[in-house]
């Protein structure tokens, strides 16, 4: 076997000479991250035998994976103990071999042939979704197998950043490294950096320093805002108890119930694969142990069997009908009642005092992923959920849930007694939209 001194960087020791589980290192433009995970794997698969696995989101050829990367290095260095075919690399002498694969695609089954992995890189792992990482993570299973993750932060509330290195358990380190980390970042790079932190300080925290891109006016609600919420504790409001009801829409879609008493969201519960009735049920048993003034359910879909079952039952004083889609009760500022209802809840968050957020990472994430637009009228109008969806790899079931919360002011009876002559109807306090309530 050629000998060959391959030079890692010392940022990047731990690669070869730790036992961590999982490696995740982050950081900005021209760290060096590919090239030291490339050179690392490479020396460590002519040293023993080992199946190594180059992972990322989507796949959809060679050309998308760091093949082409591998092949180069094996061309730097003049690594002869290494044959290259179409699909995969292995070491002659070793029998080291590379696989290479688009997460996106696998499911519990297909991933199975992975779960021989010694070390597993995913690359560009700012792409990957909740849903990839959890059917990936327990399939890497052999004694002493390490995942090895090296991303660009995108947003704060990255699915693989929020998991694994927001919070790292004994098990996993997390190294951030950047241009000026790496000793063979070439002199031009290190000038358009310099100049991009003159020009652009924003753009160079991103960019060069791998910092999340700040949420700005593309997002209606921010990462900073839900963190707070989770933060506080409140005790419990004597605010009327409203309950939204998310129906799941397709097979992998969540059916959640969230529960809110004005300034506090305490409580959220999701189902999986119940039909119609189960869901039905389920929102009975809620109603008579909880006695809400309302349940406000989502009917687009299979909803609608689900409201209709509910009315059936003698429930239509208690549950109310909403659609996504339908037009809003401020029209004028509103594309529709998802837009509508949604801010709402920005809304909510931001105002005084502060509100109490029931503690749910996956709640934070769906929270977050919405894009805000105005149609040509200037209403606000929100991105749509199959764009979330293929973005997120799920939909954002439980923020919804929240939303539905405030499709519209609920006032209980003390409420009913301050602000409205008695001889009103409930249904006209509740069917009214009196900006002057505070509570929500």
């Amino acid at each position: 076997m050629k000998q060959v001194e391959v030079q890692i960087p010392k940022i990047f020791a731990p690669l070869l000479t730790s036992d961590y589980r999982n490696k995740f290192f982050y950081g900005g433009r021209a760290g060096g991250k590919s090239y030291a995970f490339a050179d690392s794997l490479l020396l460590l698969g002519r040293q023993k035998r080992l199946f190594i696995a180059c992972l990322r989101e989507i796949q959809n050829s060679m050309k998308d994976s760091v093949y082409k990367l591998l092949c180069d290095r094996i061309s730097f260095y003049g690594l002869d103990d290494y044959a290259v075919s179409d699909s995969k690399i292995e070491n002659k002498i070793t029998g080291s071999r590379f696989v290479f694969k688009g997460l996106r695609n696998q499911d519990s089954q297909k991933i199975k042939s992975l779960e021989g992995v010694d070390i597993a890189w995913i690359e560009e792992a700012q792409a990957i979704t909740r849903k990839s990482w959890e059917i990936l993570e327990p399939t890497i299973r052999k004694d002493g197998s390490q995942i090895w993750i090296s991303m660009n932060r995108e947003e704060e509330n990255d699915p693989l950043w929020v998991l694994v290195a927001a919070n790292p358990d004994a098990r996993t380190l997390v190294v951030k490294v950047n241009y000026y980390d790496n000793p063979f970042c070439p002199e031009e790079i290190r000038l358009q950096a310099e100049k991009c932190k003159v020009s652009s300080p924003e753009d160079y925290e991103h960019i060069w320093l791998g910092e999340p891109r700040r949420q700005g006016n593309t997002k209606l609600i921010s990462a900073t805002d839900v963190r707070r919420a989770f933060q506080q504790q409140l005790p419990m409001p004597s605010s009327p108890l409203i309950i939204g009801v998310d129906v799941a829409r397709f097979g992998d879609d969540k059916t959640v119930f969230c529960f809110r008493r004005g300034r506090s969201c305490f409580r959220i519960e999701s189902f999986s694969g119940l039909d119609v009735v189960e869901v039905a049920n389920q929102a009975t048993f809620f109603i008579r142990e909880n006695q809400p003034k309302r349940m406000f359910v989502d009917i687009g879909g299979v909803g609608a069997g689900v409201y209709d079952i509910l009315k059936d039952r003698g429930l239509g004083e208690v549950v109310k009908a909403v659609n996504f889609g339908e037009r809003a009760l401020l029209s004028e500022r509103y594309a529709n009642r998802r837009a509508e209802m949604w801010d709402n809840l920005h809304d909510w968050l931001i105002s005084e005092p502060q509100v109490a957020l029931f503690y749910d990472e996956d709640l934070l994430t769906d929270l977050c992923c919405v894009n805000k637009k105005y149609d040509r009228r200037g209403r606000l109008l929100l991105e749509e959920k199959d764009e979330i969806k293929k973005r997120l790899g799920r939909s954002p079931d439980k923020a919804d849930a929240l939303a539905l919360t405030f499709a519209e002011r609920v006032f209980d009876n003390l409420a009913l007694q301050m602000y409205r002559p008695k001889q009103l109807l409930w249904e006209d306090v509740f069917n009214s939209y009196n900006q002057g309530d505070d509570k929500w």
